[in-house]
């Protein structure tokens, strides 16, 4: 299928592993130009040199979570099309153990990095009568998990923004949507899964299966989402077939959250 993207531009931020390097190289598979960033040399230069194959790439080495990164990046990327907030860090931790300084250093990297970049580039999608905006989320943002509350409430937040930006888009070609992955294969999710578990030391087949048996037994597919799987639907809204679909939250996340919310 053609998404029509051909010629259009694309910032995802995140993206030199798991679920934004596999938007970002189904992106440049549809013909976009794709900017990746990263906070690492050699894993950008490293992701951006294996995405050459899929199409155009090109890497800024800045870090979105802190306002002199933002800038940096800005500065080198004016404006796009397409803005992908996918940069995200999660970890398992007990509430009465979430110190002031974690608290607001995962509102800074989940939430204010996204905001940043928004606030510069969606009031030129406006102006241009087109754009995407594309918050990653997480099914914790409706179903927060008791592991990682401070994580779940930074997963609410961004679905908050989007659905705001999404009611300043009524009558343009521009959408603002966010996708709420589920528990997704990459690279952190092995030691995660393993911080968790009742049984750490068990074979990495059966941590999984007992992931999904203990800590999300709700879920339907029983098995951790593939990066691709979540990196083809970001790349279907973001193209202009998408055009409906705007301030939704679309779930991913193999039906960990029961009913629709």
């Amino acid at each position: 299928m053609d998404l029509k993207l051909k010629g259009k531009t694309a910032l995802v931020t995140g993206s030199t592993a798991g679920i934004g390097f596999a938007i970002a190289r189904h992106l440049a598979e549809e013909g976009v130009e794709v900017v990746i960033t990263g906070r690492n040399r050699q894993k950008l230069d490293e992701a951006a040199a294996e995405l050459a194959a899929s199409g155009k790439i090109s890497a800024v080495l800045a870090d979105p979570a802190t306002a002199e990164g933002a800038e940096t990046l800005i500065a080198a990327v004016p404006a796009v099309d397409i803005l992908v907030n996918n940069l995200g860090i999660y970890e398992a931790k007990p509430f009465t153990e979430i110190s002031d300084a974690d608290w607001h250093h995962i509102f800074e990297v989940n939430v204010v990095s996204g905001a940043r970049l928004a606030r510069h580039y969606f009031p030129k999608m406006l102006e241009n009568n087109w754009g995407r905006v594309i918050f990653i989320a997480s099914e914790s943002g409706l179903l927060p998990p008791a592991e990682m509350v401070h994580y779940g409430t930074t997963k609410t937040a961004q679905l908050a923004i989007a659905r705001g930006l999404a009611e300043q888009t009524r009558g343009t070609d521009v959408t603002v949507n966010t996708v709420m992955p589920g528990p997704t294969r990459s690279e952190g999710i092995v030691d995660f899964i393993r911080s968790v578990v009742s049984n750490p030391d068990a074979s990495e087949a059966e941590r999984e299966k007992a992931f999904f048996d203990e800590m999300r037994p709700l879920s339907l597919i029983r098995r951790l989402i593939e990066a691709d799987e979540i990196g083809a639907l970001v790349t279907y809204l973001a193209s202009p077939l998408a055009a409906v679909t705007n301030g939704a939250a679309i779930r991913a996340e193999g039906g960990i959250i029961p009913t629709i919310a």
